[in-house]
């Protein structure tokens, strides 16, 4: 058996883990979150409460898990509330990683770290793993620094066994969420025959949360140590996203217009064009995710009718 520890389990990629890894054979599944278990399954894990702010808490509990692995998927990742409330960002993202990793050195555990791609600037998209970061936002910033914590964890005296999982734009449907994404956006707009705006100046590599899960469990599984991409397949621009959103519900696309990103004000600046290359974690890990269009239609099937 091979015991994996989730942090975060109570968000969408964390539900999505949890639904993936009891599905599995050969794996004890210890979920963990702050606060109550507010998982939709019942069965097939245990769950324990974890602040990962809380230093003591994360050395108690991973120390008495003793997991093999850590999937370390916890984060603030509101990229303007980061901007905003940078002592709980840096909180979250930077000293919460370095007490994960203390944990993972001392129980000589797996550590699988997800990041993002706005680690960059988007003045070069589409990235590969071996691009240099050069964060725009106070996020970005405190997701490279904690990037950093992991890759510098061996120069300690007790060596860490790592891997990095970067994603781009997760999208999903999760147990009490209150988080919409752009597809359940575009479908309510025009539905409801408002007129919307969508950007056409940025570029991302949209990816479903499922296929974010798998990602991580392929690099659990084969504990395979270094950064790997995990992303969806194509990049696309917001407008992309909302015309074929638009086409697979088969709603008035006249409803949509073009813009750029100046028409919005957001509190913190987003890289113009990301999106990720996939050929290390297609060829080392066997990574294959759904095209747009299949993820569009794994939202639509659970929907609620």
């Amino acid at each position: 058996m091979k015991r994996i520890l989730i942090t975060g389990a109570n968000g969408l990629l964390g539900q999505k883990l949890v639904d993936l890894l009891t599905k599995q054979p050969n794996i004890e599944l210890v979920a963990t979150a702050r606060g109550d278990n507010r998982l939709p399954y019942a069965d097939g894990y245990t769950y324990r409460s974890m602040d990962i702010t809380d230093r003591q808490q994360v050395l108690d509990t991973i120390g008495e898990v003793k997991p093999d692995v850590v999937i370390h998927g916890a984060a603030m990742t509101d990229v303007d509330k980061c901007e905003v409330q940078k002592d709980a960002c840096w909180a979250q993202n930077v000293h919460a990683v370095e007490y994960i990793v203390e944990a993972c050195q001392a129980t000589n555990a797996f550590l699988v770290h997800v990041s993002t791609d706005f680690i960059f600037d988007g003045t070069a998209g589409p990235y590969d793993e071996t691009a240099e970061a050069n964060p725009i936002s106070f996020y970005g910033w405190s997701k490279q620094a904690g990037e950093s914590v992991v890759k510098h964890a061996n120069r300690a005296d007790v060596p860490l066994r790592w891997a990095i999982a970067r994603t781009v734009l997760v999208y999903g449907i999760a147990h009490d969420m209150s988080r919409s994404n752009i597809i359940l956006w575009v479908k309510k707009s025009l539905e409801e025959g408002k007129n919307i705006k969508v950007v056409t100046d940025q570029w991302r590599s949209p990816t479903l949360a499922e296929d974010l899960a798998m990602g991580c469990y392929l690099i659990a599984d084969k504990e395979a140590e270094g950064i790997f991409n995990i992303s969806g397949k194509e990049v696309l621009t917001p407008y992309d996203m909302a015309i074929k959103t638009a086409d697979y519900f088969g709603l008035d696309k006249s409803l949509i217009a073009q813009a750029d990103a100046s028409t919005f004000t957001q509190v913190a600046r987003r890289p113009p064009r990301t999106g990720f290359i996939l050929d290390k974690a297609r060829t080392v890990l066997g990574y294959d995710p759904r095209s747009f269009e299949e993820g569009i239609a794994v939202l639509a099937s659970q929907l609620k009718p």
